[in-house]
């Protein structure tokens, strides 16, 4: 299992890039959440297994259609296992 938080830095608010990372990462069946930031950027977690994570990771690179995607970071973060969902939360 691995556990991530990401940032996403680019058009990335008001394009469906939280709708579209839920569905992905349910797609790669992750646990987790994401949500818009007061930057601009949106950020959010991800666990799972291995190879969805990374899977993911890549998803992140290409973004939903409308948005543009400059920058994408990731840390390593320890395994919770408590989630069920990935969820779309309300920005900060």
């Amino acid at each position: 299992m691995r556990r991530i938080r990401f940032v996403i830095v680019g058009r990335v608010q008001g394009v469906a890039f939280r709708a579209y990372t839920q569905s992905a990462a349910q797609q790669f069946r992750l646990v987790g959440f994401v949500q818009n930031r007061a930057d601009g950027a949106v950020e959010g977690q991800a666990e799972g297994e291995e190879r969805a994570v990374a899977g993911f990771v890549e998803w992140l690179h290409q973004g939903s259609p409308w948005s543009r995607v400059d920058r994408v970071e990731v840390e390593e973060l320890a395994v919770v296992a408590a989630e069920q969902a990935f969820d779309v939360r309300r920005g900060r």
